[in-house]
Protein backbone atom coordinates (compact mmCIF):
# COMPACT_ATOMS: atom_id res chain seq x y z
CA UNK A 1 0.00 0.00 0.00
CA UNK A 2 1.25 3.60 -0.63
CA UNK A 3 1.91 6.11 2.05
CA UNK A 4 -0.56 8.59 2.76
CA UNK A 5 1.47 11.59 0.91
CA UNK A 6 1.95 9.62 -1.89
CA UNK A 7 -1.70 9.16 -2.46
CA UNK A 8 -2.84 12.76 -1.83
CA UNK A 9 -0.20 13.87 -3.96
CA UNK A 10 -1.79 11.59 -6.66
CA UNK A 11 -5.26 12.28 -5.85
CA UNK A 12 -4.14 15.91 -6.42
CA UNK A 13 -2.98 15.27 -10.24
CA UNK A 14 -6.22 13.66 -10.25
CA UNK A 15 -8.66 16.69 -9.51
CA UNK A 16 -5.69 19.01 -11.53
CA UNK A 17 -7.19 17.19 -14.73
CA UNK A 18 -10.49 17.79 -13.70
CA UNK A 19 -9.69 21.23 -13.30
CA UNK A 20 -8.41 21.01 -16.74
CA UNK A 21 -12.00 19.60 -18.09
CA UNK A 22 -13.92 22.42 -15.72
CA UNK A 23 -11.93 25.36 -18.15
CA UNK A 24 -12.43 23.57 -20.88
CA UNK A 25 -15.64 23.74 -20.92
CA UNK A 26 -16.50 26.72 -18.78
CA UNK A 27 -14.13 28.09 -21.81
CA UNK A 28 -16.20 26.84 -24.48
CA UNK A 29 -13.59 24.47 -25.67
CA UNK A 30 -15.41 22.12 -25.00
CA UNK A 31 -18.63 22.39 -26.65
CA UNK A 32 -21.92 21.58 -25.19
CA UNK A 33 -22.27 18.26 -26.61
CA UNK A 34 -18.54 17.35 -25.24
CA UNK A 35 -20.09 15.68 -22.14
CA UNK A 36 -21.83 13.12 -24.65
CA UNK A 37 -18.90 12.81 -26.82
CA UNK A 38 -16.38 11.69 -24.06
CA UNK A 39 -18.99 9.65 -22.26
CA UNK A 40 -19.52 7.55 -25.63
CA UNK A 41 -15.45 7.67 -26.06
CA UNK A 42 -14.88 6.30 -22.51
CA UNK A 43 -17.38 3.61 -22.31
CA UNK A 44 -16.79 1.90 -26.03
CA UNK A 45 -13.23 2.65 -26.76
CA UNK A 46 -10.66 3.44 -23.86
CA UNK A 47 -13.11 1.64 -20.40
CA UNK A 48 -13.73 -1.53 -23.20
CA UNK A 49 -9.77 -1.15 -23.74
CA UNK A 50 -8.41 -1.03 -20.25
CA UNK A 51 -10.45 -3.87 -19.34
CA UNK A 52 -9.33 -5.92 -21.91
CA UNK A 53 -5.73 -5.34 -21.10
CA UNK A 54 -6.10 -5.34 -17.44
CA UNK A 55 -7.23 -9.51 -17.53
CA UNK A 56 -4.49 -10.16 -20.29
CA UNK A 57 -2.97 -12.23 -17.66
CA UNK A 58 -1.96 -15.59 -16.38
CA UNK A 59 -4.68 -17.07 -13.97
CA UNK A 60 -2.93 -18.57 -10.75
CA UNK A 61 -4.44 -20.50 -8.03
CA UNK A 62 -3.71 -17.14 -5.54
CA UNK A 63 -5.55 -15.11 -8.39
CA UNK A 64 -8.48 -17.59 -7.79
CA UNK A 65 -9.15 -17.05 -4.50
CA UNK A 66 -9.02 -13.08 -4.48
CA UNK A 67 -11.46 -14.08 -7.68
CA UNK A 68 -13.44 -15.22 -5.58
CA UNK A 69 -13.99 -12.96 -2.65
CA UNK A 70 -14.26 -9.92 -4.56
CA UNK A 71 -17.40 -11.35 -6.30
CA UNK A 72 -18.54 -11.90 -3.25
CA UNK A 73 -17.80 -8.42 -1.89
CA UNK A 74 -19.00 -6.86 -4.85
CA UNK A 75 -22.78 -8.91 -4.64
CA UNK A 76 -22.92 -8.66 -1.17
CA UNK A 77 -22.57 -4.53 -1.31
CA UNK A 78 -25.08 -3.96 -4.51
CA UNK A 79 -27.97 -5.76 -2.31
CA UNK A 80 -27.16 -4.11 1.00
CA UNK A 81 -26.71 -0.67 -0.45
CA UNK A 82 -29.87 -1.24 -2.24
CA UNK A 83 -31.67 -1.84 1.02
CA UNK A 84 -30.13 0.83 2.93
CA UNK A 85 -31.02 3.19 -0.02
CA UNK A 86 -34.54 1.97 0.11
CA UNK A 87 -35.03 2.53 3.89
CA UNK A 88 -34.02 5.69 3.43
CA UNK A 89 -36.20 7.04 0.41
CA UNK A 90 -38.92 5.34 2.35
CA UNK A 91 -38.52 7.31 5.40
CA UNK A 92 -37.74 11.02 3.55
CA UNK A 93 -40.69 13.31 2.08
CA UNK A 94 -39.61 13.79 -1.38
CA UNK A 95 -41.43 14.42 -4.24
CA UNK A 96 -42.03 11.28 -6.76
CA UNK A 97 -39.41 12.62 -8.85
CA UNK A 98 -36.89 12.71 -6.64
CA UNK A 99 -37.58 9.82 -4.67
CA UNK A 100 -35.68 7.32 -7.31
CA UNK A 101 -32.81 9.81 -8.05
CA UNK A 102 -32.19 9.96 -3.95
CA UNK A 103 -32.19 6.17 -4.12
CA UNK A 104 -30.18 6.05 -7.02
CA UNK A 105 -27.34 8.88 -5.73
CA UNK A 106 -26.98 6.56 -2.35
CA UNK A 107 -26.39 2.85 -4.61
CA UNK A 108 -24.64 3.65 -7.58
CA UNK A 109 -20.94 4.68 -7.54
CA UNK A 110 -18.84 6.20 -9.85
CA UNK A 111 -16.75 2.73 -10.27
CA UNK A 112 -15.93 2.97 -14.21
CA UNK A 113 -14.62 6.43 -13.96
CA UNK A 114 -13.02 7.76 -10.45
CA UNK A 115 -13.11 4.08 -9.59
CA UNK A 116 -10.28 2.76 -12.01
CA UNK A 117 -8.13 5.92 -11.36
CA UNK A 118 -7.72 5.65 -8.00
CA UNK A 119 -7.03 1.92 -8.14
CA UNK A 120 -4.46 2.34 -10.17
CA UNK A 121 -3.05 4.90 -7.59
CA UNK A 122 -3.51 2.84 -4.87
CA UNK A 123 -2.39 -0.68 -6.45
CA UNK A 124 -1.37 -0.09 -10.11
CA UNK A 125 -2.63 -2.88 -12.64
CA UNK A 126 -3.50 -5.03 -10.21
CA UNK A 127 -5.95 -2.75 -8.79
CA UNK A 128 -7.25 -2.56 -12.16
CA UNK A 129 -7.75 -6.16 -12.39
CA UNK A 130 -9.45 -6.21 -9.01
CA UNK A 131 -11.50 -3.57 -10.22
CA UNK A 132 -12.55 -5.03 -13.30
CA UNK A 133 -13.81 -8.46 -11.32
CA UNK A 134 -15.23 -6.40 -8.28
CA UNK A 135 -17.71 -4.14 -11.07
CA UNK A 136 -18.59 -7.45 -12.69
CA UNK A 137 -21.94 -7.82 -10.33
CA UNK A 138 -21.95 -4.18 -10.20
CA UNK A 139 -22.01 -3.44 -14.08
CA UNK A 140 -25.13 -6.01 -14.31
CA UNK A 141 -26.95 -4.11 -10.90
CA UNK A 142 -26.40 -0.72 -12.53
CA UNK A 143 -28.47 -1.65 -15.58
CA UNK A 144 -31.07 -3.17 -14.11
CA UNK A 145 -31.60 -2.44 -10.94
CA UNK A 146 -30.81 1.21 -11.70
CA UNK A 147 -33.44 1.36 -14.51
CA UNK A 148 -35.83 -0.58 -12.29
CA UNK A 149 -35.71 2.19 -10.08
CA UNK A 150 -36.40 4.90 -12.38
CA UNK A 151 -39.67 2.57 -14.32
CA UNK A 152 -40.54 0.98 -11.34
CA UNK A 153 -42.07 -1.89 -13.52
CA UNK A 154 -40.69 -4.92 -14.40
CA UNK A 155 -41.26 -5.11 -17.71
CA UNK A 156 -39.55 -2.04 -18.69
CA UNK A 157 -35.91 -3.26 -18.29
CA UNK A 158 -34.47 -3.52 -20.87
CA UNK A 159 -32.77 -6.82 -20.83
CA UNK A 160 -30.95 -6.33 -24.01
CA UNK A 161 -29.92 -3.62 -22.77
CA UNK A 162 -28.67 -4.97 -19.45
CA UNK A 163 -26.20 -7.67 -20.76
CA UNK A 164 -25.35 -6.44 -24.54
CA UNK A 165 -23.18 -3.02 -23.61
CA UNK A 166 -19.69 -2.36 -23.87
CA UNK A 167 -19.03 -2.90 -19.96
CA UNK A 168 -20.39 -6.50 -19.62
CA UNK A 169 -19.33 -7.46 -23.40
CA UNK A 170 -15.20 -6.50 -22.69
CA UNK A 171 -15.62 -7.92 -19.23
CA UNK A 172 -17.22 -11.48 -20.41
CA UNK A 173 -14.66 -11.29 -23.21
CA UNK A 174 -11.78 -10.43 -20.95
CA UNK A 175 -12.98 -13.24 -18.56
CA UNK A 176 -13.25 -15.81 -21.37
CA UNK A 177 -9.46 -14.93 -22.29
CA UNK A 178 -8.30 -15.09 -18.75
CA UNK A 179 -9.49 -18.90 -18.40
CA UNK A 180 -7.59 -19.90 -21.75
CA UNK A 181 -4.29 -20.74 -22.24
CA UNK A 182 -3.19 -17.81 -24.32
CA UNK A 183 -3.13 -14.26 -24.57
CA UNK A 184 -3.63 -11.54 -26.66
CA UNK A 185 -1.11 -11.01 -29.73
CA UNK A 186 1.43 -8.77 -28.98
CA UNK A 187 0.31 -6.11 -31.38
CA UNK A 188 -3.26 -6.21 -29.99
CA UNK A 189 -1.77 -6.11 -26.31
CA UNK A 190 0.14 -3.21 -27.12
CA UNK A 191 -2.94 -1.42 -28.90
CA UNK A 192 -4.86 -2.14 -26.10
CA UNK A 193 -2.65 -0.82 -23.34
CA UNK A 194 -2.26 2.28 -25.39
CA UNK A 195 -5.61 3.16 -25.38
CA UNK A 196 -7.03 2.04 -22.33
CA UNK A 197 -3.99 4.20 -20.73
CA UNK A 198 -6.33 7.00 -21.67
CA UNK A 199 -9.45 6.10 -19.25
CA UNK A 200 -8.13 7.65 -16.18
CA UNK A 201 -7.33 10.99 -17.71
CA UNK A 202 -10.26 10.96 -20.06
CA UNK A 203 -12.60 10.18 -17.53
CA UNK A 204 -11.36 13.26 -14.52
CA UNK A 205 -11.65 15.13 -17.56
CA UNK A 206 -15.43 14.25 -18.14
CA UNK A 207 -16.18 15.06 -14.48
CA UNK A 208 -14.87 18.02 -14.98
CA UNK A 209 -16.63 19.45 -17.44
CA UNK A 210 -20.20 17.67 -15.86
CA UNK A 211 -19.39 19.99 -12.35
CA UNK A 212 -18.88 22.74 -15.34
CA UNK A 213 -22.65 22.38 -16.21
CA UNK A 214 -23.66 23.20 -13.14
CA UNK A 215 -25.19 26.68 -12.65
CA UNK A 216 -23.22 28.45 -9.73
CA UNK A 217 -26.81 30.06 -7.92
CA UNK A 218 -27.99 26.40 -8.34
CA UNK A 219 -25.56 24.86 -6.42
CA UNK A 220 -25.15 27.19 -3.99
CA UNK A 221 -29.25 26.84 -3.22
CA UNK A 222 -28.92 23.19 -3.50
CA UNK A 223 -26.72 23.22 -0.19
CA UNK A 224 -29.66 24.12 1.90
CA UNK A 225 -31.30 20.60 0.63
CA UNK A 226 -30.34 18.14 3.63
CA UNK A 227 -31.42 15.23 1.32
CA UNK A 228 -28.23 16.22 -0.75
CA UNK A 229 -26.38 15.90 2.05
CA UNK A 230 -27.65 12.59 3.63
CA UNK A 231 -27.29 10.96 0.14
CA UNK A 232 -23.86 12.08 0.27
CA UNK A 233 -22.89 10.84 3.65
CA UNK A 234 -24.66 7.48 2.68
CA UNK A 235 -22.92 7.22 -0.36
CA UNK A 236 -19.36 8.32 0.68
CA UNK A 237 -18.85 6.50 4.05
CA UNK A 238 -21.63 4.22 5.02
CA UNK A 239 -21.76 2.52 2.08
CA UNK A 240 -18.21 1.42 2.47
CA UNK A 241 -18.71 0.72 5.86
CA UNK A 242 -20.78 -1.75 5.15
CA UNK A 243 -17.69 -4.10 4.42
CA UNK A 244 -16.24 -3.85 8.09
CA UNK A 245 -17.16 -7.44 8.66
CA UNK A 246 -14.62 -8.88 5.82
CA UNK A 247 -11.95 -7.43 7.61
CA UNK A 248 -12.26 -10.06 10.27
CA UNK A 249 -12.65 -12.97 7.48
CA UNK A 250 -9.30 -14.19 6.12
CA UNK A 251 -9.37 -11.29 2.64
CA UNK A 252 -5.90 -10.32 0.93
CA UNK A 253 -5.75 -6.41 2.16
CA UNK A 254 -5.03 -5.70 -1.42
CA UNK A 255 -8.60 -7.18 -2.49
CA UNK A 256 -10.59 -5.58 0.87
CA UNK A 257 -9.02 -2.11 0.19
CA UNK A 258 -9.98 -2.23 -3.34
CA UNK A 259 -13.20 -3.41 -2.49
CA UNK A 260 -13.55 -0.91 0.51
CA UNK A 261 -12.03 2.25 -1.56
CA UNK A 262 -14.29 1.93 -4.30
CA UNK A 263 -17.48 1.35 -2.82
CA UNK A 264 -16.89 4.80 -1.46
CA UNK A 265 -16.68 6.43 -4.91
CA UNK A 266 -19.23 9.84 -5.53
CA UNK A 267 -22.49 9.01 -7.41
CA UNK A 268 -22.31 8.09 -10.87
CA UNK A 269 -23.04 10.38 -13.56
CA UNK A 270 -25.03 7.77 -15.25
CA UNK A 271 -27.65 8.57 -12.71
CA UNK A 272 -28.15 11.91 -14.80
CA UNK A 273 -28.43 9.35 -18.04
CA UNK A 274 -31.36 7.64 -16.76
CA UNK A 275 -32.96 10.68 -15.75
CA UNK A 276 -32.80 11.97 -19.13
CA UNK A 277 -34.14 9.39 -20.53
CA UNK A 278 -36.95 7.75 -17.90
CA UNK A 279 -37.80 11.24 -16.21
CA UNK A 280 -36.87 12.62 -13.01
CA UNK A 281 -35.62 15.92 -11.26
CA UNK A 282 -32.37 16.37 -13.41
CA UNK A 283 -31.64 19.43 -11.40
CA UNK A 284 -31.34 17.39 -7.92
CA UNK A 285 -29.86 14.48 -10.11
CA UNK A 286 -26.37 16.63 -11.39
CA UNK A 287 -26.48 18.21 -8.05
CA UNK A 288 -26.04 15.40 -6.19
CA UNK A 289 -23.16 13.72 -8.56
CA UNK A 290 -21.75 17.49 -8.23
CA UNK A 291 -21.55 17.54 -3.99
CA UNK A 292 -20.36 14.02 -3.88
CA UNK A 293 -17.53 14.26 -6.30
CA UNK A 294 -16.98 17.50 -4.69
CA UNK A 295 -16.58 16.23 -1.31
CA UNK A 296 -15.16 12.46 -2.54
CA UNK A 297 -11.86 14.16 -2.35
CA UNK A 298 -11.41 14.54 1.25
CA UNK A 299 -13.59 11.41 1.96
CA UNK A 300 -11.31 8.95 -0.32
CA UNK A 301 -7.89 9.64 1.27
CA UNK A 302 -10.23 9.18 4.95
CA UNK A 303 -10.87 5.70 3.86
CA UNK A 304 -7.76 4.58 2.97
CA UNK A 305 -6.22 5.94 6.19
CA UNK A 306 -9.02 4.51 8.03
CA UNK A 307 -8.82 0.86 6.49
CA UNK A 308 -5.07 0.98 7.06
CA UNK A 309 -5.18 2.09 10.36
CA UNK A 310 -7.59 -0.99 11.24
CA UNK A 311 -5.27 -3.17 9.62
CA UNK A 312 -2.22 -1.77 11.90
CA UNK A 313 -5.01 -2.02 14.71
CA UNK A 314 -5.67 -6.02 14.32
CA UNK A 315 -1.98 -6.89 13.95
CA UNK A 316 -1.28 -5.54 16.99
CA UNK A 317 -3.16 -8.02 18.87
Amino acid sequence: MISSGVFFQEMLILYCIAFLGWAARKRNILGQGSVAVLTQLLLYITLPALILHSLNIRLSLEFMKDFIWLMTMSAYICILSAIVAAYFSRKSRLPAQQKSVFESLMIFGNQGFIGYAVSFILLEEKGIIYLTIFNVCYLIFIWAYGIHLFTRKKDAVNWRAVFVNPGILSTAAGLILLFLPFGWPAFIAGTLESVGKMTVPLSMILVGALVANVKAQAFFSSLKNTFLWRASFIRLLLIPLLLLPFIAMPVPPPVLLTAFIVSGMPSAPTICIYVQKYGGDSLFASLGVLITTALCIMTIPLLCLFIAYTYQLLASY
